[in-house]
């Protein structure tokens, strides 16, 4: 098999990959699944009262696999996605419990902007769950050979994508009425909050 096909085939049998983000390299796993979800934390080293959030393959597979969600917060997504963002929205069906940590009626969404296998493999899997694919505290990994070895192991399949940017995604917390910054990083916040001004009016 080639490398989409290991990458998809690991991800259905409930195994953790490595992928190649639009930012750092990447520990994924089937977010439909809450086994295959404790088996990312496993080979992470998270404790389970730490949310994660998902990578869609596109805005449109977000509304349809996020029960509920509001108006302003499916503005929201299709303002600032694809892009660099993580984006903290409302969560009122609680969907996706095993991902949210602490906070069950929020979750964490992603659309990368993705080329080549990585593209083909969120494709085709529609979502994964992501976390920076390096030890918790530790410095994300840029290379693949930053991943360490230890997290390597516990993939199904690992996927190179050469050296990327390097700068997480940048977070924010539209779950309440003024949007919070919860990490500045590869993109503009600022500039994330002027684009959601300007289609999502003040209350």
């Amino acid at each position: 098999m080639g490398a989409v096909e290991d990458a998809v085939s690991a991800l259905k049998a409930g195994r953790p990959v490595i992928l190649p983000t639009d930012t750092v390299y990447g520990l994924c796993a089937d977010p439909f699944g809450e086994d295959h979800v404790r088996a990312l934390y496993a080979a992470k080293g998270r404790p389970a009262t730490q949310p994660t959030a998902i990578l869609f393959e596109s805005v449109g597979t977000v509304l349809e696999c996020v029960p509920r969600l509001d108006a302003r917060a499916a503005k929201v997504a299709e303002a600032l996605l694809p892009g660099p963002y993580t984006l903290i929205l409302p969560n009122p069906a609680r969907s996706f419990s095993w991902l949210t940590g602490e906070r069950p009626d929020t979750l964490g969404i992603r659309v990368p902007a993705l080329a080549g296998v990585a593209a083909e493999v969120l494709t085709q899997a529609r979502a994964v769950a992501a976390t920076s694919a390096n030890r918790p505290g530790e410095q994300e990994a840029r290379r693949l050979e930053d991943v360490p070895e230890e997290i390597r192991a516990a993939c199904g399949a690992v996927v190179d994508g050469g050296e990327l940017a390097g700068t997480p995604s940048t977070i924010i917390d539209f779950t309440r009425r003024e949007p919070t910054v919860l990490r500045e990083g590869a993109a503009s916040a600022a500039e994330a909050l002027e684009r959601v001004r300007a289609v999502v009016p003040r209350e």
